[in-house]
């Protein structure tokens, strides 16, 4: 989360939240949702990871979490539907509260136009944003989304013909990919 994105959440009244982990098969994933709906999914939840992001989540919302939030069923049954190869399309609502500016524009343009089984380069997705030359910034913003693999980061690609980065990690990338069959699946 950017740190304009962390002062506007801080500025906004507390909110109701809960989390709870959830395995996939690119290792186990937090999700945290408000009332509004899905707000955050950390990759790499273990234990020492889930501490800091609750911590610094219960900052940013001002409260503890609550022990159930609607949304978050949600999310779990439409993630793992889609891990099963069963949904292509996301529709737990989202809250876009922790992300801001030039990212949450990127974000946006990312989840409204570009489908599953497709890809863009981060310099295309920096030209339907009106930002031309802002193909570093689209990365910074694909590495700062809150909500990876709902809002499909893993979709944003190197115009080189290389899969860029990924803050899941770049097999989870490929994972993710090849699930929505843009890479041939993994031989082992």
């Amino acid at each position: 989360m950017t740190d304009a994105a962390q002062e506007s959440a801080r500025n906004t009244p507390r909110r109701d939240w809960a989390w709870t982990r959830t395995d996939s098969p690119i290792g186990p994933l937090l999700l945290a949702a408000t009332e509004r709906g899905l707000a955050q999914v950390v990759f790499h939840a273990d234990e020492r990871t889930t501490r800091r992001a609750l911590a610094r989540l219960e900052g940013i919302f001002g409260t503890a979490p609550r022990a159930e939030i609607p949304h978050l069923a949600v999310a779990v049954a439409e993630l793992t539907a889609y891990f099963s190869g069963e949904l292509t399309a996301f529709t737990v609502p989202l809250d876009w509260s922790l992300t801001s500016g030039f990212h949450a524009r990127v974000l946006h343009a990312l989840d409204a136009g570009v489908p599953y089984g497709s890809v863009v380069g981060y310099q295309d997705l920096a030209d339907r944003v009106g930002e031309p030359g802002a193909a570093r910034a689209v990365g910074a913003a694909m590495g700062a989304n809150p909500l990876p693999v709902v809002v499909p980061c893993h979709r944003v690609v190197a115009s080189d013909g290389g899969i860029g980065g990924f803050g899941g990690g770049l097999e989870a990338k490929r994972v993710l990919l090849a699930l929505e069959g843009v890479l041939p699946a993994p031989l082992f």
